[in-house]
């Protein structure tokens, strides 16, 4: 299966179309880097001995980071470039495993719905059920992104 795929408009998709991204490993900076956009400096994450003696023993992304990541995957693999409007939002989200430095994580990605919108005859709705697993295959985020998405002109 390919990793990087064609700009998709809104006609384009079809419920249970797949995609898959590519993998990327989670490094040190990144949660430095996620760390100081946000402002949120929590011990678990920038704190190693703190860290050590709690839950996971080690640091650990944040939850939110894994989310950017998995909406970072979706854009990489490049079916909605330049045709996206707007993310609207999750009907859901589960974050049921931590993402630690050094592990590589990739996204699998389906259409799981596909509406028009009576607001807009320029685009309609995507909706994309998407699973992040690590190197182990253990399942780290997996939530229901819903994009709008540019009709062909």
């Amino acid at each position: 299966m390919p990793y990087s795929y064609e700009p998709h408009h809104f006609e384009d998709f079809e419920v249970g179309e797949t995609f898959e991204s590519v993998g990327r490993t989670v490094t040190e900076t990144d949660l430095v880097m996620h760390s100081a956009f946000t402002g949120d400096w929590t011990e678990l994450h920038s704190n190693a001995h703190y860290a050590e003696e709690g839950h996971f023993g080690e640091r650990v992304a944040h939850g939110p980071m894994t989310f950017v990541l998995a909406t970072g995957f979706v854009y990489r693999c490049g079916f909605l470039e330049r045709t996206v409007v707007a993310f609207l939002g999750m009907n859901y989200m589960n974050i049921p495993a931590p993402v630690k430095v050094g592990d590589t994580v990739s996204m699998d990605m389906e259409v799981i719905e596909t509406k028009e919108l009576s607001s807009r005859d320029d685009a309609g709705l995507v909706v994309i059920d998407s699973t992040v697993t690590n190197q182990d295959d253990e399942t780290v985020f997996e939530g229901d992104m819903k994009f709008m998405v540019k009709r062909r002109d």
